[in-house]
């Protein structure tokens, strides 16, 4: 097995580890770098629990991505998503608007409610709705979650 030394940035911070080609963005995540917020789901890239940004607005399932393909490359985890102690206004949104029951999915639903809303900063709930898919989340269903992301999008609105 082949071994690749990377620089990666996550959460504005800069990691030089070696990772096995065979490891996944997630396994390092967790692993190796101790950051048990992105979730393992489904391995498969079909629940989204395990959701990063990617450059700071493009989500991707970790899950999915070869962690020697990212040398270089910046990530946010939902952990990383706060600034000087204070929550993002998607993060406050959740809790706010009840959109957090077991709380496993969340890390991964509010990464891609960042993305979304960086690329719809006034969607739709409709568009909220379709920009969250591929995120499972077996407790709320969905209403107060899509309700959250509606929220947080007026308050960054401002």
């Amino acid at each position: 097995m082949s071994k690749h030394f990377i620089t990666l940035n996550v959460n504005g911070e800069e990691h030089d580890i070696v990772v096995a080609s065979n490891k996944t963005l997630l396994e390092v995540l967790r692993e190796q770098l101790n950051m048990p917020e992105t979730k393992y789901g489904c391995g498969t890239g079909e629940c989204g629990a395990c959701t990063v940004l990617l450059e700071g607005d493009v989500a991707v399932n970790s899950c999915l991505t070869l962690a020697a393909t990212m040398d270089g490359r910046h990530i946010t985890t939902a952990a990383g998503l706060q600034k000087n102690g204070e929550l993002h206004p998607v993060q406050q949104a959740f809790i706010d608007h009840a959109a957090v029951q077991c709380g496993y999915c969340t890390p991964g639903m509010v990464v891609k409610s960042v993305s979304l809303l960086a690329k719809n900063p006034t969607p739709t709930e409709a568009e909220i709705r379709e920009g969250l898919e591929g995120s499972i989340c077996r407790c709320t269903g969905y209403v107060k979650i899509a309700e959250a992301v509606d929220a947080a999008s007026k308050i960054m609105a401002r």
